[in-house]
């Protein structure tokens, strides 16, 4: 529970000062065991701070609200309303000197030192693995390393942050670690450094947890999306998922399933390629992540201006069995979650023997789709047909709450609009303070 939020919006209402700290006090008791005497002084205080707070002016201290919420707008639920928001961000970075920036919307980020490249990347633990910190770190990890394998990079090292609620225990911020640094031991990628700090300080009251991990690579040969090409063939490795599988599992009553998430498969996979020769022959990696294989292919396809087309039958069999069975029975579409599989694009007469890498690591590998010159877009061939693939708004609802709140959805053009308008005052404000310091001499 946040309680500045929850003295804001009180306050905002109008209602009395006296009324708020009353309800709020209730509020703290019920998750600290502590007397009226300390949830009231408490309680006094998170208004105080509220009311000295409320209503500054000023660029430091105004946002100009796009009247969108994070939720609304599907952000960070991998459907195109977390492509747009992104597509936000990278307009308030702008043109910057990296060789790989994120105006490209690829796994990683790419910047050219001498005669190697410099890819770092950074992800977020999975929100709702909260309560099983030692899963959050494992797949966490799993998952900024894949995204520095994918850009054709060596990892070097790891950094890791975690931010634990008032009420959260200790222990969460050790299991965290131990799962960030059993992926890490294995692949021997040291985590070298990091953060830990309370979720709002004193003003979020539970347990909850959130963190992420970063990895930072060097490179000699890119595999960016970008250099897509039209007659590249689509390579795709068996995926079993990672954070948003075991997620899925634990939250609909699979929780055996939890175990099939439990591997280095990709990783292994990326490692023998980026130790091979055969990785000048690639021309392009990505891992299926975001909003599952439909985000992924129509991202790679909008990057390089290429047409993409998957053939839908070869994806089935590089499902995990015991994945796809449980997908199958909660009617979650295979094709729009996260499967934590690799995507190789190669040309025609390199495949077989970049597959044959890839064999070897003991990782499955098949052919699922080509590239070809035309309109950017990503198409699903179904019995020999093609049918549109374009990402959805959310990515696959897969757990009950996300069955619930995928139905919810407001007019996309009029959000999209006020977004943009906020993404355009940040940028504002940003050459405001530029010039502020450009002025001062700083």
């Amino acid at each position: 529970m946040d309680v500045e939020e929850f003295a804001r919006r009180r306050l905002r209402a109008g209602e009395a000062r006296g009324a708020i700290e009353g309800e709020l006090a209730a509020r703290v008791r019920q998750f600290k065991p502590v007397d009226e005497a300390y949830a009231g002084a408490f309680a006094r205080a998170v208004v105080d701070e509220a009311l000295l707070t409320s209503g500054l002016k000023g660029d430091l201290f105004e946002t100009a609200a796009s009247g969108v919420t994070m939720g609304e707008f599907g952000v960070g639920s991998r459907g195109t309303g977390d492509f747009f928001a992104h597509g936000q961000i990278a307009r308030i970075i702008g043109k910057t000197s990296a060789s790989v920036g994120v105006d490209q919307m690829d796994d990683a980020g790419a910047v050219r030192v001498g005669d190697h490249y410099v890819c770092c990347t950074v992800d977020g633990m999975h929100s709702r693995l909260s309560d099983f910190p030692f899963l959050a770190g494992f797949h966490v990890t799993r998952a900024t390393l894949r995204d520095v394998f994918v850009m054709g990079a060596k990892p070097i090292l790891l950094f890791s942050d975690i931010h634990v609620a008032d009420d959260g225990d200790v222990a969460k911020i050790f299991e965290y670690t131990a799962g960030i640094t059993t992926v890490g031991e294995e692949l021997g990628v040291p985590l070298v450094t990091g953060s830990t700090l309370r979720i709002g300080g004193d003003m979020v009251l539970g347990s909850r947890m959130t963190g992420c991990v970063g990895t930072v690579g060097i490179a000699h040969h890119l595999t960016a999306r970008r250099e897509l090409a039209p007659g590249d063939v689509l390579l795709m490795t068996e995926g079993a998922g990672g954070g948003t599988i075991a997620t899925a599992a634990l939250y609909s009553g699979h929780s055996e399933v939890v175990d099939r998430t439990i591997n280095l498969q990709f990783l292994r996979a990326c490692q023998a390629l980026v130790e091979s020769p055969l990785l000048e022959t690639v021309h392009a990696m990505t891992d299926v992540t975001n909003g599952g294989l439909r985000g992924d292919a129509h991202e790679m396809a909008r990057t390089a201006g290429c047409r993409i087309v998957i053939e839908e039958k070869a994806i089935a069999p590089l499902v995990d069995p015991e994945v796809k069975a449980m997908l199958d029975l909660l009617g979650i579409d295979p094709l729009g979650v996260s499967l934590d599989a690799l995507l190789i694009a190669a040309p025609r007469e390199a495949v077989d023997a970049v597959a044959g890498v890839v064999r070897r690591a003991g990782v499955r590998c098949e052919e699922i789709g080509r590239v070809e010159a035309g309109p950017a877009e990503a198409v699903l061939v179904v019995d020999g047909e093609e049918q549109d693939f374009t990402p959805r708004f959310r990515e696959a609802a897969y757990t009950p709450l996300k069955k619930v709140v995928d139905k919810q959805k407001g007019d996309v053009e009029a959000m999209q609009a006020r977004i943009e308008a906020a993404a355009a005052a940040a940028i504002e404000k940003k050459e405001r303070v530029r010039a502020r310091l450009a002025a001062r001499g700083s």
